[in-house]
This record gives structure tokens, C-alpha cells and sequence, in this order.
């Protein structure tokens, strides 16, 4: 009898888990970029990817959208009801929304947008990221990236850099102009760097190396500090 009981228990749990899974699908959007000089990204919780790709004409998204512990038809609603997702143009500047707007108050579980971007090497970039691994590659016009937590991994960017993060590491690895970075706590990773860099840090380690400008880090919470190959001027608060 107990054995029986036992078994009814474990194929209503398996019933149970099998009714609420995470439910996952892909959207794709994409806009003509002739004439957009650049892209303004405004992201929630899940990854960031944009690539820059030589020759591209039109900017592309795929978007990963995943909605934890729930059945079809709850997911679907969810989606249906809270998903903001467009990519949209305005004069010479293209915007990519891709988040869920107030999913988190009539959902335990937050739902995730991942988006892939790809777009021609020349754009600006403009993003703002809640949370979430974020990385930039080869993309050549100036960046300014807003983070609220998570990785960040920038490669090959060039033009003007501003990263402003509350938390998680940072990774630069070759800019072609100016980096200013304000950051709240996490590892800082500079390399190769086409310019000046300017740093304020709460805390976390500092390592910078290859850079032809300045090296300036005007505030310093807590953390190593290492640099070699700088051409210009280091100065680091006491």
C-alpha cells in the first residue's frame, strides 16, 4: 500500500514538472541601414551580443525569448501581455527595445530576452542593459554602454568609449579612441587602446596594458592595481 502511495506521489510530481517547463522561442527582426548612422539598444534581463559586420546593410535581431516554469498557455499570455520587442527607425538613427515590461509583478519567475544583433561596422552604438552578459565586437563608431549588472567583453571597437557599470567585469580588448569607464564594483581588463583611458572604480582590480594616451584613474575604491606599456602620463588617486 505505502508502495503504491509512493508511486502516485512520483508520477504527479513527473505530471507536474512536465506541465511546467521552461518555455523558449525565437523571434527575428530586421531594418534596412542605409542612411542610419546609429543604434540605440534598450535591453532587460538576459544576454547582449552585437557584432559588426563589414559590408552589412541591414541591421539583424534574433531574439531569444524564454519564460521559466511555465505551461504553453501561461507562457504565451505572458508574452502576449508584458514582451516589448520592435526594432524601429527614427531620421538616421535605428532603436532595438527588447525586454519584459512589468512580467516580474504577476510572475514569480522573471522571463528573459536574449538578443543577437548584427550590424554594419560603421554604426554608433547607444545601449542601455539591465542585467545580463553583454558583449560588443567590431563595431567601429562610438559607444556609450549604460549596464546595470553582469559581464561586460568588448573586442576590436573603435571611436570614443563610455562604459558606466554597477557591477560585474569588465574586458577591453582593442579600442581605436578615447575609453572612459565609471564602475561600481567588478574586475577592470584594459589592452590595447588608441587613446586615453580614464577610470573611476568603487572596487575590484585594475589591470591596463598597451595604451599610446593617458592613464588617469581618478578614483580608486579597493583592488590591485596594475599597468605596463602606457605612453602618456599614469596618474591614480592616493
Amino acid at each position: 500500500m505505502l508502495h503504491t502511495l509512493l508511486m502516485m506521489i512520483m508520477f504527479a510530481a513527473n505530471l507536474v514538472h512536465a506541465a511546467f517547463t521552461d518555455h523558449e522561442e525565437k523571434q527575428d527582426l530586421s531594418l534596412d541601414a542605409e542612411g542610419v548612422e546609429a543604434l540605440k539598444v534598450r535591453a532587460g534581463a538576459g544576454s547582449l551580443g552585437v557584432t559588426g559586420v563589414e559590408g552589412a546593410s541591414r541591421i539583424v535581431v534574433v531574439a531569444l525569448i524564454r519564460v521559466p516554469d511555465a505551461d504553453v498557455d501561461e507562457a504565451r499570455q505572458i508574452v502576449d501581455d508584458h514582451l516589448i520587442l520592435r526594432l524601429n527607425r527614427d531620421g538616421n538613427a535605428a532603436e532595438l527595445e527588447g525586454y519584459f515590461e512589468n512580467a516580474g509583478s504577476v510572475w514569480g519567475s522573471s522571463p528573459e530576452v536574449s538578443l543577437e544583433v548584427r550590424v554594419p561596422t560603421r554604426l554608433s552604438l547607444d545601449i542601455e542593459d539591465s542585467s545580463g552578459s553583454l558583449e560588443v565586437r567590431n563595431v567601429r563608431g562610438e559607444i556609450e554602454l549604460d549596464d546595470g549588472s553582469g559581464s561586460i567583453r568588448l573586442t576590436d571597437v573603435g571611436g570614443r568609449l563610455s562604459v558606466r557599470d554597477g557591477s560585474g567585469s569588465i574586458e577591453i580588448e582593442g579600442a581605436g579612441g578615447d575609453v572612459a569607464i565609471v564602475d561600481g564594483s567588478g574586475s577592470i581588463t584594459v589592452a590595447r587602446v588608441d587613446g586615453s583611458i580614464t577610470i573611476e572604480d568603487g572596487s575590484g582590480s585594475i589591470a591596463v596594458s598597451e595604451v599610446s594616451g593617458d592613464l588617469l584613474v581618478p578614483e580608486d575604491g579597493s583592488g590591485s592595481f596594475d599597468f605596463s606599456k602606457v605612453a602618456g602620463r599614469v596618474v591614480k588617486a592616493d
